[in-house]
């Protein structure tokens, strides 16, 4: 493998704000998703660029152009004016249609995305008010009985939950040994139920999503899509810059190659012992042995962005319900 020249590689491009290191407050600016290198972007920045639309209605010319703005406010007045119980109907998702594809059903019960539900529904363990459907793109209702594995399958309304898991708490569904699990904390966030996309394990702190959108869960942790993830990590020591370019080159691990696709000290950080690192991997416990393999313990990680999705005005242990944009966001993955 040749070399890559480094020498004028900047190292200090992931800030993770010391002002207030609140769970509440924690913000992230990193790098895009290259090497090390890369412009920088900052995660309020769509907040503040909302409010700024809010507070400043017209263009600049229009703001210093009394007849234009005259003109404006009298357009306003001409518009209908819309409840407060009117506005908040508008803000609800679309009803979901009667009619949909039996592949989606699936999808949507929970089952597996909709190219795995096709397959089995190719091979015949997909029954429709008791008959055996294997025709591709056959449609039902929402009132017509859809049995799979001897069970009768129900389409519910799809959730998405984000939670900003904190410490001592396992990601499943379901502990047989009865310890705390992150289906605690969101035990009251739906009547649905939902399951974690991915895992942080035990120690781990930060983001995950549940939901029950089986589609959007194998999407979200298929190697194709390459979704990032972006975490504040605690170091037991120093890590050498040397060490940073032996991660972003890449290190052979037990199961195959790791490498990270940024990585950089935290800005404002008192030493070195804070990094950030940015990679789409979603091998089990890669952060962890990544370091490990370098001589390095991490004393404390916390998953600061998932996919796009971070912990602004997130506190930790706590939940919120996806926005309609954000949930078009994560479809449009590709």
């Amino acid at each position: 493998m040749s070399k890559k020249d480094h020498s004028n590689t900047n190292f200090d491009r992931i800030n993770i704000s010391q002002s207030n290191r609140s769970d509440e407050h924690t913000h992230v600016t990193s790098s895009r998703a290259e090497k090390v290198t890369g412009k920088q972007y900052d995660t309020q920045a769509s907040y503040r660029k909302r409010d700024d639309r809010d507070k400043k209605p017209f263009s600049k010319s229009e703001r210093h152009n009394p007849e234009s703005t005259h003109k404006a406010s009298e357009s306003i007045k001409k518009r209908p004016r819309i409840s407060q119980g009117d506005e908040q109907k508008s803000r609800l998702p679309k009803p979901q249609t009667d009619v949909i594809r039996l592949n989606k059903y699936l999808a949507d019960a929970g089952v597996c995305s909709r190219r795995e539900a096709d397959q089995l529904i190719a091979s015949g363990a997909v029954t429709v008010n008791g008959k055996v459907v294997t025709q591709l793109g056959t449609k039902v209702t929402i009132y017509d009985k859809v049995v799979y594995g001897g069970k009768l399958l129900k389409r519910e309304r799809l959730r998405y939950v984000l939670l900003n898991k904190p410490k001592d708490y396992i990601t499943t569904a379901d502990d047989p040994f009865d310890r705390k699990t992150v289906m605690d904390l969101v035990k009251d966030a739906c009547s649905e139920r939902i399951y974690p996309v991915g895992r942080l394990d035990r120690n781990s702190l930060g983001l995950l999503l549940l939901t029950n959108d089986g589609e959007l869960a194998k999407k979200l942790t298929h190697p194709r899509y390459k979704v990032n993830k972006l975490y504040h990590v605690f170091l037991d020591k120093p890590l050498t810059k040397n060490d940073m370019l032996r991660m972003v080159e890449g290190l052979e691990l037990e199961d195959g190659k790791a490498t990270v696709d940024a990585i950089a000290y935290v800005k404002d950080a008192v030493d070195k012992r804070e990094v950030g690192v940015k990679l789409h991997s979603g091998k089990n416990r890669i952060v962890r042995r990544i370091f490990e393999h370098l001589g390095y313990q991490v004393v404390r990680l916390d998953r600061v962005e998932f996919a796009g999705l971070t912990k602004f005005k997130l506190p930790r242990g706590r939940w919120r319900h996806l926005t309609e944009a954000e949930i078009s966001m994560l479809k449009r993955l590709r």
